[in-house]
C-alpha cells in the first residue's frame, strides 16, 4: 500500500501494534467502557471482541492489513481491518475509541478503506454488521453502503463473543468508481 496517499495520522499497523490494538477494540466493542460510545456491543455479546493472538492472525492472512489511526496524543484511537478477496475488499473491525466517536475519525478510516481498495484494484467494499445495529447500518448507508439482501450466521466460536440473544449478520455492500 502506498501509505504517501494515506493522511499522516494514519498507517498500517505492526504487530508492535497489538497490545494497543486489544486494548482499543475491547474497549469499544465490550464491557462498561464501551457504553461511552454509540457502538457498543456490551447489550448483545459477552465476552472479549478479540484477543492478541487473533489481531496477530489477522494481520498475518494474505491480503490483510490492519489501519491504525494515531491521534494527537500519540495514542492509537482508531483502526480498521481489511483483507483483498478477489476484486472485492472486506472491511471489519472498525474501531474508534469511547471517548473520541463522533468526530469524524470513522469517517476518516472508511475514505483510508477506498484509498487502500483504489490502490488493489477492488470494485466494492463489503462488510457484515449485526443485524439488529440499526443505528450502526444507518450509519455505514450514510456513507454509500447498502444491504445487499445476503445475511451471514453468527459464529457459533465463544471467542468472537458469546450472544444474549439470536444474532446473525446483514452484508452491506459499497461499489466504488473511478
Amino acid at each position: 500500500m502506498n501509505e504517501s496517499l494515506l493522511p499522516p495520522s494514519i498507517a498500517i499497523a505492526t504487530k508492535n501494534d497489538i497490545p494497543d490494538l486489544d486494548k482499543l477494540v475491547n474497549s469499544a466493542y465490550r464491557g462498561d467502557s464501551s457504553k461511552k460510545g454509540w457502538t457498543t456491543e456490551a447489550d448483545l455479546l459477552e465476552g472479549l471482541r478479540t484477543d492478541p493472538d487473533s489481531l496477530a492472525a489477522l494481520m498475518a492472512e494474505k491480503d490483510s492489513v490492519i489501519l491504525k489511526y494515531t491521534g494527537d496524543m500519540g495514542l492509537l484511537d482508531a483502526c480498521i481491518y481489511l483483507k483483498k478477496k478477489a476484486s472485492q475488499l472486506y472491511l471489519g473491525m472498525l474501531t474508534v475509541s469511547p471517548e473520541l466517536q463522533a468526530k469524524g475519525i470513522g469517517k476518516k478510516m472508511l475514505t483510508a478503506a477506498e484509498v487502500y481498495a483504489k490502490e488493489n484494484d477492488c470494485k466494492s467494499i463489503v462488510m457484515t454488521v449485526i443485524s439488529v445495529r440499526d443505528e450502526l447500518i444507518s450509519w455505514y448507508q450514510r456513507h454509500g453502503y447498502q444491504p445487499t439482501g445476503a445475511t451471514e450466521p453468527f459464529p457459533a466460536d465463544p471467542k468472537f463473543g458469546l450472544p444474549k440473544q439470536p444474532l446473525h449478520f446483514i452484508v452491506l455492500e459499497k461499489l466504488l468508481v473511478d
